[in-house]
């Protein structure tokens, strides 16, 4: 493939020359002078570089709010890019949005507001995108160092309907050769689906693999890496299904954390509340949910959950497919059982049983955006009065995501009360040595890690009509 092709407020680009790993940032600031979207963090966190990117996604046109500082231009080959540049002309010299920020004076120094306003853009050019997120969660990943967020949220709330209709993203010629992007020394793959995948990695089984960049963006942006050869799953059309199976919900390698939020929340509502915590409104809108638990983070929020749930991985290495346990798969920090050329197809998720209960807990500093210094996630069925069976899962208490299995043993055929739950805090205690960082001391991981299972016992055992726990510490 000579050229990486896509439109940018409507003009359509060509992009021959430039190493792979070039960011959409770098791109319209330094290539296009197009300086309205800014850098801040360089890492996804604070919202000013946010664009909105439009795709035919099953014959329907999607728009969604991205950072465009760990979007590796590749990534965008077929699809239309709009910045701040791109939402008025001389017919309307503001866009709505950017009318309202005037108005209820929300921006002082206008560094983070074009991150803003494109984010609300983007919920306005796909309201049904984000249906179920309040205003509040919409622009949880924009930070606003001036106003506060209350005349922004004001301006949100008053915006007029209307604005320009973005152009769509250009038409690619069909049945077209995989595309393959060679340039400065670097190469980007891009498979149309999994059996494209595996003859890649046959190939070059020592590739990196690439899902929606969150992660590998850093590598790049931080650690200063150089990725000479990446193949990215995100054009493979047969790893974005979710499927409901006979052993229970399929998720593809390549479903973004945003599609399959509402899956999640219709038959596990804890997970649905738990992803609301994961990341930003545009981290969910790029990173897969595999890709949470495939970088093995001992402090990833998705992975206890799904440890708990009894959830599997479909491993694909050519034309052999092997499912291993996630419970088997982390074998050390950031070591898992994937060997070389393999790939994660899918996440098996078991359907809830009756009786079953789940309770997902996470204790960080902030409510948005922010990792785990403690995670906790429970899976517990009650029969006559008794635990008839338990998985306990934490993150952020070992190398890995982990079971307890001493405080398992603890609660098994034994009934829920305040003494089966301490027996279960000393076989915490056992199973686990966490170490001192920045974001907790391990004396204080080792007491949250307790009093989550004293929560556990807190939320299951209270009456109906009683308090959410977490209500009753905020009133507290």
């Amino acid at each position: 493939m000579a050229a990486v092709r896509f439109t940018v407020n409507g003009t359509g680009v060509e992009v021959t020359d430039l190493h792979p790993t070039t960011t959409l940032l770098q791109y319209l600031r330094v290539h296009r002078r197009l300086t309205g979207t800014k850098e801040g963090c360089a890492e996804g966190d604070c919202g000013a570089c946010t664009v909105v990117v439009g795709e035919w996604l099953d014959g329907r046109l999607r728009w969604r709010a991205v950072n465009a500082c760990i979007l590796f231009l590749p990534t965008l080959h077929g699809k239309a890019v709009l910045t701040v540049e791109g939402l008025a002309d001389e017919s309307q010299p503001l866009h709505p949005v950017q009318q309202a920020f005037v108005d209820h004076h929300a921006a002082q120094c206008g560094f983070c507001t074009p991150g803003f306003v494109m984010a609300l853009v983007a919920h306005r050019l796909d309201p049904e995108n984000g249906a179920h997120l309040a205003t509040e969660d919409v622009i949880a990943g924009n930070l606003c160092r001036c106003t506060g967020y209350r005349p922004i949220l004001d301006a949100a709330a008053d915006a007029e309907p209307g604005g320009l209709e973005p152009a769509p993203p250009p038409a690619l010629p069909d049945n077209d050769p995989m595309p393959d992007y060679h340039a400065a020394g670097g190469r980007f793959r891009m498979p149309r689906s999994g059996d494209e995948l595996a003859a890649c990695l046959e190939e070059t089984p020592d590739a990196t693999v690439l899902a929606g960049g969150t992660d590998i963006g850093l590598w790049v942006t931080k650690a200063l890496r150089e990725l000479d050869d990446l193949v990215w799953l995100g054009a493979c059309t047969d790893l974005r299904r979710i499927e409901a199976t006979h052993d229970g919900l399929r998720i593809g390698a390549a479903v973004r954390l945003h599609d399959v939020h509402p899956v999640l929340a219709e038959h596990w509502p804890e997970l649905g509340e738990l992803l609301r915590r994961f990341a930003s409104m545009q981290i969910r809108q790029a990173a897969t949910l595999l890709g949470n638990v495939l970088n093995a983070s001992p402090i990833g929020d998705g992975s206890p959950a799904f440890l708990a749930l009894g959830a599997s991985l479909v491993l694909r290495k050519g034309e052999r497919r092997r499912t291993v346990p996630l419970d088997a798969f982390f074998l050390a920090y950031r070591k898992t059982a994937l060997e070389p050329g393999e790939f994660a197809e899918a996440l098996v998720l078991p359907w809830p049983t009756d009786g079953q209960l789940f309770k997902a807990m996470k204790v960080s500093k902030r409510f948005d955006q922010d990792i785990s210094a403690v995670m906790g996630a429970f899976r517990l069925t009650l029969a006559d009065g008794l635990v008839q069976d338990v998985s306990l899962a934490f993150g952020g208490l070992a190398a890995i995501p982990k079971r307890s299995p001493s405080a398992e043993a603890a609660l098994v055929g034994h009934a829920l009360d305040e003494a089966a739950i301490e027996a279960a805090c000393a076989g915490f205690r056992q199973d686990f040595q966490p170490i001192d960082d920045v974001r907790a001391t391990a004396a204080y991981r080792l007491e949250a890690g307790q009093n989550l299972l004293r929560r556990l016992f807190l939320e299951v055992t209270k009456p109906a009509d009683a308090p959410r726990i977490l209500d009753l510490e905020i009133a507290a």
